[in-house]
């Protein structure tokens, strides 16, 4: 007779009832993973295209290359500037007026100083409607005689 062997493989192995059950932690958990990386993705996608947007934008604008007025060179002698353009943020001052074919004569003060500034506003422009107290971003050209013209402007 033989003796019997309780740790014998062979015979009578041990089969855990939940040996073909799947388990439902891991799926939740790969989902949640997807879901993870998903939602990293579109927000990833989100700032790339915000800040693309801002990029454009900033390379785009004509007015980034140019100097900031000279105020206090303009001042001391228009001449050395004449022909020349500039980047200027101004305020509105005043409005000197309007005349047919020439455009309308303001006054501003610039950001960087508030020392006041004649601009003439060329009738190709008369369509923005000033009012004290604004800011705008302009293009400054410095002609004959020492006045100054807004090639471009627009509103901050």
């Amino acid at each position: 007779m033989q003796a019997h062997q309780p740790n014998d493989p062979g015979e009578n192995p041990i089969i855990s009832p939940f040996s073909d059950a799947e388990s439902p932690v891991l799926q939740k958990r790969r989902k949640s993973h997807v879901a993870l990386w998903v939602s990293l993705g579109v927000v990833l996608c989100l700032v790339l295209a915000v800040g693309g947007f801002f990029l454009t934008r900033y390379l785009n604008d004509p007015l980034r290359t140019l100097e900031a007025f000279p105020v206090g060179k303009y001042l001391e002698s228009y001449k050395a500037l004449a022909g020349s353009k500039f980047r200027g943020t101004l305020r509105v001052e005043n409005d000197l007026g309007w005349k047919e074919g020439s455009g309308r004569l303001m006054v501003f003060s610039l950001r960087d100083n508030p020392h006041p500034i004649v601009v003439m506003i060329p009738p190709s422009l008369a369509q923005i409607y000033f009012t004290k107290g604004q800011t705008y971003e302009g293009e400054l050209e410095v002609k004959e005689g020492g006045l100054i013209y807004a090639n471009s402007i627009r509103k901050n």
